[in-house]
């Protein structure tokens, strides 16, 4: 049988964490932690899991998760953030996948909570994410603070796996939008370290694009206000990206 390490980076995830663990420990072989310093309760409910827990300092969201891949025992890995779980049914795909390992790597599809409901629509979902892979041809790649899976020869097979990861993003409208504004400035200082332009037309017309596939092409007004709300969030995140990126240019 295939052995399995789940790899984890955390801070501050008391709410999310005991979920996130309980349902990795039902499929993988070990689970890695890597934490920055959590000043909350994180560390220890980590280690009613009997996990490997690691502290280092921040180095950047795509730095951290390939410091944690190395850490890991095993090189087949089910990477999660710390505000994820496996739904039943994808933990039992991931089980399968220990008697058939196939391709290199495996998406499968996230679905998103905003407040106490699951986003069904919107580009929230599906949001298909490549979780599962082996880390000798994959590395974590992107631009800060969006990092993502990529495998290192693309002419390489992927899978698609049954059940979602579920992903407890907002509890409420102010918590989103201070993470908006948090991310939003790191988006546009990794933009301006890689010498890219906000052009007027840019800041215009990809907010407006962001605003009508999320709520007409991907059917958010099928969930409610709620669905109105991410669509109007999904285009000012591009604006907002985009304004902060000119800023820094005016300034430099």
């Amino acid at each position: 049988m295939l052995k399995l390490s789940g790899v984890i980076i955390t801070f501050n995830e008391e709410k999310n964490i005991e979920k996130c663990l309980s349902s990795l420990s039902k499929v993988v072989d070990e689970i890695v932690v890597v934490d920055s310093f959590s000043t909350d309760n994180t560390k220890t409910i980590c280690q009613k899991f009997n996990v490997h827990f690691i502290e280092q300092e921040f180095l950047g969201y795509i730095e951290q998760k390939n410091f944690a891949l190395a850490q890991a025992k095993y090189d087949h890995i089910v990477a999660l953030d710390g505000d994820e779980a496996l739904s039943e049914p994808l933990q039992k795909s991931i089980l399968a996948l220990k008697s058939n390992w196939v391709y290199e790597g495996y998406y499968a599809n996230r679905l998103n909570k905003l407040g106490e409901q699951w986003i069904k629509h919107t580009t929230w979902y599906p949001d298909k994410k490549l979780r599962i892979f082996d880390r000798r041809k994959a590395k974590w790649t992107g631009t800060n603070p969006h990092d993502r899976i990529r495998l290192l020869d693309g002419t390489m097979k992927t899978g698609f796996l049954k059940g979602d990861i579920l992903h407890t993003n907002y509890q409420t409208y102010s918590e989103h939008n201070q993470q908006i504004e948090k991310f939003t400035t790191i988006a546009a200082e990794a933009y301006f370290k890689k010498g890219k332009k906000a052009s007027l037309f840019k800041i215009i017309i990809n907010p407006t694009w962001a605003f009508f596939q999320s709520y007409i092409i991907k059917l958010g007004f099928l969930d409610g206000f709620n669905g109105f709300y991410i669509s109007v969030q999904t285009a000012n995140i591009r604006f907002l990206k985009y304004a902060k990126l000119r800023e820094l240019q005016k300034k430099a």
